[in-house]
């Protein structure tokens, strides 16, 4: 029976002892985040600010997380803090950023639900001396944008599911192999992109792509490999660009398998909700990998914040700040675990 998932994550989270990846920043110009880069901000300059926080959606699992962790965090440090969410509505955004001009900000922290539609009302902000920041695009009226390169971020999820297929797998008893994607939405394209390149890089002539469906959600996502697994029994390893490619992957397998899964069946996606983790930590899931970015919720929201100061402080050395990745996996779920809101 399927498990109907109302809350899941589109997109994405290491002060934890891991290595970060280093993201490649391609074209565009900017500088690598580190525990190192957010150990220079002082919290204390937010005592007393005003900010200002328009994001996309309350209504998923991760962004819940990290707004709920960030509103304690910001109230800790004496700053008054309003986050809003748009319901992934621009016009709705503009008006939130307006009345935040008009509330004497002192930052307006934007994460677009269309980057182009809030471009003006951002150039507004900043004509009347508030700082603005973007969460995820590499905006033009901004002082600072926290961005991932989200082809490298899939070179990252490629490379981890690589790993794994020339752990179990070889060129006479080759992996065969479902991505799930989105082509819908460019960077979750990019992110798929960015798996197969590194899987042809990393464990070239030991897989076989058998299935590329669709699968943002949950539920979108099992109903699908329970199709394609009528079609190919055997598939034991699945990859793909968020939260609802690995729960719903996880659901169908564990179905498949009644639980009992073989080592050599793996799920690797990014993001990093409360469920994947649970997924992680239970071996009747087959999820072996997440690639994360700062950690837990907490993790993330104390590295935003650390964003704050350092942009109201006049501290940061670059406009564009690109956010590290870092594998999860059964070595230090317990502790990103502890982190989750």
């Amino acid at each position: 029976m399927k498990k109907f998932i109302a809350l899941f994550c589109l997109a994405m989270i290491m002060a934890v002892p891991v290595a970060a990846l280093a993201a490649d920043t391609g074209s565009t110009e900017g500088i690598q985040a580190s525990p190192e880069f957010y150990a220079k901000a002082n919290l204390e300059v937010l005592k007393g600010k005003k900010l200002g926080i328009t994001i996309q959606s309350l209504q998923n699992a991760y962004w819940a997380g990290v707004m709920t962790a960030l509103q304690e965090i910001l109230d800790n440090a004496g700053a008054n803090a309003t986050i809003v969410a748009c319901d992934d509505n621009s016009a709705r955004q503009i008006a939130q950023i307006e009345n935040f001009v008009s509330s004497g900000c002192d930052l307006i922290m934007v994460h677009p639900s269309d980057a182009a539609a809030v471009e003006d009302a951002c150039a507004e902000a900043r004509k009347e001396g508030i700082k603005v920041m973007c969460w995820d695009d590499p905006m033009t009226n901004t002082d600072a944008n926290w961005i991932l390169n989200n082809t490298d971020l899939g070179r990252a999820i490629g490379r981890l599911t690589a790993g794994f297929i020339n752990e179990h797998y070889s060129a006479e008893n080759k992996a065969q192999v479902v991505i799930i994607g989105y082509p819908q939405t460019t960077i979750l394209l990019e992110r798929e992109e960015g798996i197969r390149e590194a899987l042809e890089t990393e464990a070239k002539g030991k897989y076989e792509i058998k299935a590329n469906p669709a699968g943002l959600d949950p539920n979108q996502a099992q109903t699908a490999m329970e199709t394609i697994l009528q079609r190919y029994p055997d598939i034991k390893v699945v990859t793909g660009i968020g939260a609802g490619a690995m729960i719903g992957a996880d659901e169908a397998l564990q179905i498949a398998t009644g639980g009992k899964i073989p080592e050599d069946m793996g799920v690797f996606t990014t993001d990093v909700t409360k469920q994947q983790l649970e997924h992680l930590a239970n071996p009747t899931y087959p999820a072996k990998g997440i690639i994360g970015f700062e950690g837990s919720d907490e993790d993330t929201a104390r590295s935003c914040a650390s964003m704050y100061a350092l942009i109201l402080g006049g501290n940061l050395e670059a406009k564009n700040v690109f956010r590290g990745v870092a594998p999860i996996t059964a070595e230090n779920v317990a502790a990103i675990s502890a982190g989750m809101k």
